[in-house]
């Protein structure tokens, strides 16, 4: 069967949108990411989102499973920016670990606080606590690595037994991500001076 009359070919869609340039399944990621964190998780259907990007909800397991996999995907998307950066830190043997350690806190607070939607604010849900999400939490985990292996190699950190630094590390990675919260409360605040205060804070809770 042709294509004449400029029909497009594909999934039909629930109403037309402007065109946004995103794939489908990104404009769900989309429409997910804005719902979760305006209406909540729970009270978000699966209808909700594929009528906010825009398709019919049949359409929408075209694409993915299900809520648990968009909020599987974005809750990863708010971690693996920061640990690819932090990875390259790790490698930068000609700059202080201290610096690398600000900077590291710096990047993540403004990765976390910078999109249009808190979506760091999903890592205070109950679900994620479940099976579903253990690949978000395993780079989660390899992210905190990072930050105690940065912490080691300050002169602070080196002067630390395992408990002290591991208590230390547990302090600086829990006030980086509770900037979501402060961030909730005031999202009108400028993030580049908010992250770079807030990784004021995070070194000298590091004792530097």
């Amino acid at each position: 069967m042709g294509s004449g009359g400029g029909r497009r070919v594909g999934r039909p869609r629930a109403a037309q949108r402007p065109d946004s340039g995103l794939s489908p399944r990104d404009e769900l990621l989309d429409a997910a990411a804005e719902l979760f964190t305006t209406r909540g998780y729970a009270a978000t259907t699966t209808r909700a989102v594929a009528e906010r990007a825009g398709m019919r909800q049949a359409s929408m397991y075209h694409y993915v499973s299900g809520k648990e996999e968009l909020l599987a995907e974005l809750l990863e998307s708010t971690v693996t920016p920061s640990l690819a950066f932090a990875r390259e830190l790790l490698a930068d043997d000609a700059t202080p670990p201290e610096n690398r350690l600000w900077e590291l806190c710096r990047t993540d607070v403004e990765l976390l606080c910078g999109g249009p939607h808190n979506l760091g604010g999903l890592y205070l849900l109950p679900e994620v606590r479940a099976e579903r999400f253990a690949g978000f939490h395993a780079v989660r985990a390899e992210l905190k690595d990072t930050y105690r292996q940065l912490l080691a190699a300050t002169t602070a950190g080196g002067a630390l037994v395992k408990s002290e630094l591991d208590l230390r590390t547990d302090l600086l990675f829990g006030l980086i991500e509770g900037v979501i919260l402060v961030h909730r409360s005031d999202p009108e605040r400028p993030v580049s001076a908010f992250a770079e205060a807030t990784a004021d804070a995070a070194l000298r809770i590091a004792g530097i």
